[in-house]
């Protein structure tokens, strides 16, 4: 990883992705670049200084250099591994009445997509042995946060709601009252859940099932494609409920829509624990939903996250996970 020095002249520096080297190398001459993507993950438009900047340090040599520091800002050289770039895509929008773009958000306010209580992350149990360290299973109970990778229907939460991670969608500004309907296009119907393929697949939380995998790429990295009308993990946020004013909502304005998600844990974690060894870590816990417990679990963690972008703004959001397996 290395940034490029664009102080100069122009620079335009392009690679392909891990999936078109191996496209091209097929040598069929079936390659062909037929879309691409633009974003602007390295950009603060904060360093647009016009005579309107908050601190008045609008540039002396007149508004062509208003953007000044942001065309001189060192840009990252590009990526050819797709999971480390482009996470702020751009879009194209015909209007121009738009002074807010919709954002999604993790939902810990509703019962059951609150994160655990110590770690601040989703824990999932990826055996029947660690969720009954971390969650109660005898009891059909789990605690905050903790989603069962194996029993995927016995993760209800204290609250009485089955465990999930929601992420909901809308306008996150108060200038917009909630009540008012977002506009159609900046709803948005079809969600892209990206996950690695080795540590756990996507479960569908309404009917327990599993939702089918669209594509796998080279780095195991799994892609589900979601949409409303399709899926019954993704609805309608309700309009506010006017005799509850925290109403468990995080978007303040105009709400689009609601992605509800779970994970079952692989087999290579249920079963064994090579990849904990390769590629995670070790703790010990004596935090568990049965605070009467006294004894320390050793027990085995992965952290990864769960990337979600959404199909018509692509705007996406990382949502950090912990694997755990105790000894």
């Amino acid at each position: 990883m290395a940034f490029l020095d664009n102080s100069g002249d122009i620079i335009l520096d392009a690679v392909l992705t891990d999936t078109g080297r191996m496209r091209l190398a097929k040598g069929d001459g079936s390659f062909k670049i037929t879309k691409f993507a633009l974003g602007d993950d390295e950009i603060d438009y904060s360093l647009y200084h016009n005579s309107n900047h908050s601190s008045g340090a609008s540039h002396a040599s007149g508004s062509a250099y208003y953007d000044l520091n942001i065309l001189t800002t060192p840009i990252l050289e590009a990526f050819t591994n797709n999971t480390s770039s482009m996470k702020s895509k751009l879009i194209s929008i015909s209007r121009t009445n738009l002074l807010y773009l919709p954002v999604l958000r993790i939902n810990a306010n509703q019962p059951s997509s609150k994160k655990h209580p110590t770690l601040g992350a989703h824990i999932i149990a990826v055996d029947v042995d660690s969720e009954k360290v971390f969650g109660k299973d005898s009891d059909n109970i789990a605690r905050d946060g903790v989603l069962f990778g194996e029993n995927h229907s016995n993760d209800t939460s204290g609250a009485g709601a089955v465990n999930m991670i929601v992420v909901d969608q809308g306008l996150d500004t108060e200038d917009i009252p909630a009540t008012r309907v977002i506009d159609n296009d900046l709803r948005e119907t079809q969600y892209i859940i990206e996950m690695d393929n080795r540590f756990g697949s996507l479960i569908d939380p309404v009917s327990n099932s599993a939702v089918a995998v669209s594509y796998i790429d080279d780095d195991d990295v799994a892609s589900y494609y979601v949409s409303s009308g399709t899926n019954a993990n993704v609805s309608d946020i309700p309009l506010p409920d006017p005799t509850n004013t925290m109403d468990g909502q995080v978007i303040k304005g105009p709400r689009g829509t609601r992605l509800k998600i779970k994970v079952s844990s692989s087999l290579e974690l249920n079963s064994s624990t090579t990849l904990f060894t390769k590629l995670g870590s070790e703790a010990t816990t004596t935090d568990f939903y049965d605070s009467s417990t006294t004894e320390a679990w050793e027990y085995y963690y992965i952290d990864t996250n769960i990337r979600i972008t959404g199909a018509t703004t692509g705007y996406s959001i990382d949502i950090p996970v912990r694997y755990v397996k105790v000894k």
